[in-house]
């Protein structure tokens, strides 16, 4: 079973404004020009979506959200008990892509050296040399991210932010494209670590993962009970997603989108000033400005998956929940009363007014 194309691209232009040119050389200056060339720039996503959907039943949620940090180079963390694909997600999606896959299973044990690599001596030479770690790869897999410490944590820290890391002293660069695809379980509290603040706020997206729709968990139990499970094969090269990448750059996005982020954003510091303040007391902290960033950048992304080349404020609305719910810092009172970042950022959305 294949997995169905995405829906195409409304013909009207969004209420947000008029539609400005690409700014690449030789662009297209109507929206309908605009639109055909989206459309031809992410044909290879049905390609993919049809690979992945021969491995992956459902979860398409999940799996959409994994193309958006893929093409707007912004790392994910997945959030989900044992059992929901998260790992096969991952897996497959890389098996997808010509380039490099690295997979490292966090562990209470587990050294940075382990991760980043370290330096080795040669005793033939009398010299130290420099033996490169696993996250030297285009697709990282952390595996259980929060069962490692906090000094394997942040190891990756440099490297999700800059796209660099240092070993004795020198500096190597990672090759582009270079994601960071973690997963970690919310039940299992023993042996586990918090994720430290400024790492969890390097991930673009945080997705929770949920149970299968029971037609898709019955075709999960045909299809993996009558024989060998399925593998993907490349269907695009690395190359292909930075182009994508420079593409979606350049989509559209009205300046009373980026306000309505800019609103989103601001409402989770001020809820007051968006005639909320009785979440007030239950936030300790609001989403920092990287959120409006990713934010923005994630509704491009999503944009393009649907073949436009603007953002409306639904493409905003659609990936809001995953791009903030990792950024609130909420007070004791909150956990007190069982109040979920969710719920506070539902009633956000519901308040904040839509351009």
């Amino acid at each position: 079973m294949t997995t169905p194309p995405l829906e195409a691209a409304p013909a009207a232009a969004p209420a947000a404004g008029p539609v400005a040119p690409l700014e690449t050389a030789g662009t297209p200056r109507s929206l309908e020009e605009i639109d055909a060339r989206i459309r031809e720039e992410s044909r290879f996503v049905d390609d993919l979506l049809a690979e992945i959907g021969r491995v992956i039943v459902g979860q398409r949620a999940m799996i959409e959200r994994l193309l958006i940090g893929l093409l707007s180079d912004g790392h994910v963390l997945l959030e989900g008990v044992p059992g929901l694909a998260k790992t096969l997600a991952v897996r497959t999606l890389a098996a997808t892509i010509r380039s490099g896959f690295g997979r490292v299973q966090f562990t209470p044990d587990l050294l940075p050296a382990d991760l980043i690599g370290t330096m080795v001596f040669n005793p033939r030479s009398g010299e130290f040399n420099i033996q490169q770690g696993p996250i030297f790869t285009n697709i990282l897999l952390a595996d259980e991210i929060n069962r490692a410490p906090a000094k394997v944590q942040s190891a990756l820290l440099e490297a999700m932010q800059e796209k660099q890391v240092t070993i004795g002293g020198r500096t190597f660069r990672l090759q582009e494209p270079f994601l960071v695809l973690a997963t970690q379980n919310p039940i299992e509290q023993e042996g586990t670590y918090p994720l430290p603040e400024a790492q969890v706020d390097r991930f673009m997206l945080k997705l929770v993962v949920t149970y299968p729709a029971r037609e898709d968990e019955r075709e999960m139990l045909d299809r993996m009970t009558a024989g060998p499970a399925p593998s993907a094969a490349p269907v695009v090269d690395g190359e292909r997603v930075l182009r994508a990448r420079r593409v979606i750059h350049d989509l559209y996005v009205d300046a009373r989108i980026k306000e309505y982020a800019l609103d989103l954003v601001r409402a989770t510091r001020e809820p007051a000033a968006v005639r909320l303040p009785d979440l007030a007391p239950l936030i300790e902290y609001g989403a920092s400005p990287r959120a409006a960033i990713y934010l923005v950048r994630a509704a491009k992304a999503h944009a393009f998956l649907r073949g436009r080349g603007y953002v409306i404020p639904d493409d905003v609305k659609s990936l809001g929940m995953d791009v903030l719910r990792h950024r609130l810092l909420l007070t004791y009172e909150a956990e007190a009363e069982d109040v979920t970042a969710d719920e506070l950022l539902r009633r956000i959305f519901e308040t904040v007014p839509v351009p």
